[in-house]
């Protein structure tokens, strides 16, 4: 029976086609695979390169204890896409820009989104922030100077 008879191509691509399973089974096993934390710092970086800016509020901001007894520190805010209305929360431990004593809640905000997914969403990242100082503080003038009382009033139509 002839079948028996393998020839060298056909025992050369066997054995290929066995070590590039082996290969690709052995580096799925093995692999690295990221942390929640850096996913979720990939997630921030692809939010601040391809995200749509909208104008949101903050809700609230305070510390939260978490599961493993870490505390997170936690930002609530809203903002309305296409006439639908988000509340999302983002937790802004990691970003170490952010100080949830002087966040205040009420105040405007700018968010981040994803356009296809708009509850994919943030306020603040590495490099980049959402949230806004306060209202804007205009100069207050303590003593102005008098108008002067010597000028005429100038008429219209003559001189």
């Amino acid at each position: 029976m002839t079948l028996l008879n393998k020839t060298g191509w056909e025992i050369a691509s066997a054995i290929t086609v066995l070590s590039a399973l082996s290969g690709t089974a052995a580096w799925l096993i093995f692999r690295r695979r990221p942390t929640p934390d850096e996913l979720e710092a990939a997630r921030r970086k692809f939010l601040v390169q391809s995200g749509r800016l909208v104008d949101g509020m903050l809700l609230d901001a305070h510390d939260i204890p978490a599961e493993d007894g870490r505390t997170l520190k936690m930002l609530f805010f809203n903002y309305r896409i296409g006439g639908a209305d988000y509340e999302c929360s983002q937790d802004v431990t990691a970003v170490s820009s952010v100080d949830t004593e002087k966040v205040r809640a009420g105040f405007p905000c700018t968010v981040r989104y994803q356009p296809g997914n708009p509850q994919n969403s943030i306020v603040v990242a590495e490099g980049w922030t959402g949230l806004r100082e306060g209202l804007p503080q205009y100069p207050v003038y303590e003593d102005p100077e008098p108008a002067d009382v010597d000028m005429k009033p100038l008429r219209h139509g003559r001189k």
